[in-house]
């Protein structure tokens, strides 16, 4: 067994191994940047206000960094360093649930660590780094034991936690930014919402359970209100609402925290009717029902319809339409399959991810 003080040896050469490829910027509030390129360094998007930034390299330069372009997705901005002969990091994976990772930026004051544990799989995009943040994290990198990259911090997205943008993904969009100048958006333009099936239910029950009228939610989504990605539906729209957004559309009605209704909610029939239909289907298959297909769309060339029970993409299934959302976002242009439910049976239909 690695006795504490070999433990502590290893962080420490990994927090130097990383910090080599770790600068700082300076942008409207001095974040960090991660060398991902010759002269290429990822931070955060949102704190970039004009296309030229100073850029402070590990040995104390001031170089100009220039802007290549923002993705606003991932929150990440690519600037290109004449002359910063700094060497970009390896990309690693981010192991098991458990494993050590290690946050480490490049604040003014020079650099810093904080030591966190592999939560597991990314979710949303986004992997969380388990680590404590600190001021000018953002834009560091966040590496596991060996000193590998494994993404790219981000302190501003959810308040008091730090997560980071996968380092496969973080590549994919330095490398969009260097070619392009953007990172292009995929849609289908279906708009989706969760239905929940039994094990052992039969391909004719489950498309008469995806015809429930109001879905599996609880009163949590609203007649008109889906969730999916693309087109004009879902009501208030922003950051988080409406289809473009993955966001929840308002709920019916308040409830009281010992989970009866509160004022004006649904009456108890109703309520009894939705709690027997939870318990049903408690444990079983998810699949997303198509509620709207926008005009032409790539999913409305693909043939899709409205009552359309999508049960996989490229043979991984869903839990949520956030999901599909997130599986074709960086998939424009790319052709993709989905297991549809339609008619009592199940078929594969085969639709070219649109651009946005």
């Amino acid at each position: 067994m690695t006795n504490l003080s070999d433990l502590s040896t290893a962080m420490a050469d990994a927090v130097e191994q990383a910090a080599r490829s770790v600068v700082t910027v300076r942008a409207a509030r001095p974040v960090s940047g991660t060398v991902v390129g010759e002269d290429l360094v990822l931070t955060p998007a949102h704190l970039l206000h004009l296309d030229e930034i100073p850029v402070v390299t590990p040995d104390g330069q001031t170089l100009t960094g220039v802007v290549v372009g923002r993705d606003p997705g991932s929150d990440l901005a690519l600037l290109r360093v004449d002359g910063l002969n700094v060497p970009a990091l390896t990309v690693g994976e981010a192991g098991r649930a458990g494993e050590l990772l290690l946050a480490v930026g490049r604040p003014p004051v020079g650099v810093q660590a904080s030591l966190g544990l592999n939560p597991g799989r990314a979710r949303d995009g986004w992997l969380h780094a388990g680590a404590q943040p600190f001021p000018g994290v953002s834009g560091g990198a966040l590496v596991n034991a060996s000193g590998e990259l494994v993404g790219v911090l981000n302190a501003g997205v959810r308040r008091g936690q730090l997560l980071a943008v996968p380092a496969a993904r973080a590549a994919r969009v330095a490398d969009l930014l260097s070619r392009e100048g953007r990172v292009p958006r995929g849609y289908l333009g279906l708009a989706t919402q969760p239905v929940h099936f039994p094990a052992t239910a039969t391909p004719d029950s489950l498309e008469d359970e995806a015809e429930f009228p109001d879905g599996p939610f609880g009163g949590r989504f609203g007649p008109g209100r889906f969730r999916g990605e693309g087109g004009p539906w879902g009501g208030r729209r922003g950051p988080g609402h409406g289809p473009d957004h993955g966001g929840h559309g308002r709920p019916r009605a308040p409830w009281a925290r010992d989970g009866r209704p509160g004022p004006g909610s649904m009456d108890e029939a109703r309520l009894e009717k939705l709690r027997r239909f939870r318990e049903r289907f408690a444990g079983g298959r998810v699949g997303l029902t198509v509620v709207q297909v926008e005009a032409g769309s790539p999913g409305q060339e693909a043939g899709f319809r409205v009552g359309d029970v999508l049960l996989a993409l490229d043979g991984e299934g869903f839990t949520h339409p956030a999901e599909l959302l997130a599986r074709v976002r960086t998939r424009a242009g790319e052709r993709v399959t989905l297991r549809v439910l339609r008619g009592g049976e199940e078929q594969d239909l085969a639709v070219s991810v649109g651009e946005r």
